[in-house]
């Protein structure tokens, strides 16, 4: 998975974005919070928060440049975790932000492609956008 060197999550900011406690993420980032940091998952908290539905937080995480396009296990990006879990706000937030579209799950997952996922689920709205961004499944 691209970048799995990164640097170890630490607890205030783990706990803040998983709570989703807005005021606090934001202060953890102007005080100079790794935004790009992984948990014991190898997760951002992007790709956390697009798994759980946390569109404010998504939201904000994208504002202040998270990347996109890191992966964890399985090699599924933040934009893929969300498809996964039906959250298509978030998934288009990713989209229209620039996140990768053809990043490829592994072996273990199937190979599959954002794209997929989002025919799996009948998204067919998210379909359309990914193909004008040059999706394949």
């Amino acid at each position: 998975s691209r970048s799995s060197k990164g640097r170890n999550m630490k607890k205030e900011w783990k706990e803040a974005t998983r709570q989703a406690y807005l005021q606090h993420v934001r202060l953890l980032i102007v005080n100079g919070a790794d935004i790009n940091s992984k948990d014991e998952h190898g997760q951002t908290a992007l790709m956390n928060a697009a798994h759980a539905g946390q569109v404010e937080l998504v939201r904000l995480l994208i504002e202040n440049e998270a990347d996109l396009n890191i992966t964890a296990k399985y090699n599924l990006s933040a934009l893929m975790l969300a498809l996964i879990s039906h959250h298509t706000e978030i998934a288009r937030l990713l989209i229209e932000a620039g996140a990768d579209v053809n990043i490829r799950s592994n072996r273990n997952f199937y190979g599959q492609t954002a794209l997929y996922l989002a025919e799996q689920g009948g998204h067919s709205e998210i379909v359309v956008l990914l193909k004008q961004k040059g999706a394949i499944s």
